[in-house]
């Protein structure tokens, strides 16, 4: 359950220590509008996209970066998600942001989307301007946004797959 904090090493940290440095990791979000993706380098598996795009869809925006031990453990899950709800309204939008110089590479991300058959919408955050916008500081994150564009859940770190998958089973099953 560790995240790879932007500019800050958690190292050996307890799963009870990480829940005191990041208080509700999983929580339900006050309904916030949606920033929109910004400042995008490159979109893979995909047309540039947008949120205002996606309304009446639920959206789950994950940001990641692929040399990162708890991004890529979260990964099987998203791509779960991606799977099995992409035919009720769920989209999967990968937001690629960089730890490391060599991650801004596009050829670098583009073998990482191979090697972990990723193959929903991938946004190539290399300036973190959508990191920004959602003032984000983790990796990995999760937001959801309900159907009306409003973020209304978050997660940091690893863990809590149940509560979110849930959670995304909800926001479909609300009315457009």
């Amino acid at each position: 359950m560790f995240a790879c904090l932007k500019k800050i090493a958690l190292g050996a940290l307890i799963a009870t220590s990480l829940a005191a440095v990041l208080p509700g990791a999983a929580q339900a979000a006050a309904p916030a509008p949606a920033p929109e993706f910004t400042g995008i380098e490159n979109w893979l598996n995909s047309p540039p996209l947008t949120v205002a795009s996606q309304r009446g869809k639920v959206v789950l925006v994950d940001f990641w970066t692929y040399t990162c031990i708890n991004c890529i453990r979260t990964l099987p899950y998203v791509t779960s998600w991606h799977q099995k709800y992409k035919d009720q309204g769920l989209v999967v939008v990968g937001v690629h942001t960089p730890e490391f110089p060599f991650e801004r590479s596009t050829a670098n991300v583009q073998k990482a989307l191979e090697r972990f058959k990723i193959t929903y919408p991938v946004a190539q955050d290399n300036r973190y301007a959508t990191w920004e916008a959602y003032r984000n500081q983790y990796w990995p994150a999760v937001y959801l946004i309900d159907k009306q564009g409003q973020v209304v859940y978050r997660h940091f770190g690893e863990g809590n797959y149940a509560e979110t998958e849930a959670e995304i089973q909800r926001l479909l099953a609300q009315p457009g």
